[in-house]
């Protein structure tokens, strides 16, 4: 509902596709850009999942919880999970790199304020993660931000975020959560 609310406001004021990030310049760089990161961001969250889920580090506990309560336990509950996770990239990276970059930069205000401001929004957006998920989606913010001006397009930060969401869904329940009720649940 939200993206479609940025949506209309963006047409309503006159916001071209190339200023929201949704133009896709230069295809095949850009395509090779999406695929390379792609595999690079999902090896990289694929890889931390299973280093936290081994680190009996007491600070790793409330993430534990936390992925008890929002991923899902259960081959049932992954099918939506998956859909969620897809949709989340195409309207998070709407919301926070196109809509709100745009926005904000239509405001007069630097490159780098934009980037910043708007992975600052994004990261207030994942407090539910506690202190230590803003941080880190803020920066994650400001990395898919920097990406988008780079290139001119939202296409490779959405797939990198659709990625790093369904690593989180299929392996999150893998690492994070306790093996015995994934396992029973999902056999």
């Amino acid at each position: 509902m939200a993206t479609a609310v940025a949506a209309w406001r963006a047409w309503a004021h006159g916001f071209t596709l190339t200023q929201l990030g949704l133009a896709v310049p230069r295809r095949l760089a850009l395509l090779i850009m999406t695929v390379l990161g792609a595999a690079l961001i999902v090896t990289l969250q694929w890889l931390n999942l299973r280093r936290m889920g081994r680190s009996g580090v007491p600070v790793r506990r409330p993430l534990k919880a936390l992925a008890e309560r929002i991923l899902p336990q259960s081959t049932r509950e992954l099918i939506p999970f998956l859909a969620l996770s897809v949709t989340a990239g195409l309207c998070e990276e709407f919301l926070y790199r196109g809509f709100a970059m745009a926005v904000l930069s239509r405001a007069g205000l630097p490159v780098g304020v934009v980037i910043l401001l708007s992975s600052v929004i994004f990261g207030l957006a994942h407090l539910y993660q506690g202190r230590a998920g803003f941080v880190s989606t803020m920066v994650l913010g400001i990395f898919f931000g920097a990406s988008r001006s780079a290139l001119g397009s939202l296409v490779p930060a959405m797939v990198w975020h659709m990625g790093l969401d369904l690593v989180a869904g299929i392996a999150g329940p893998r690492y994070l959560v306790h093996r015995q009720v994934v396992t029973e649940q999902l056999g």
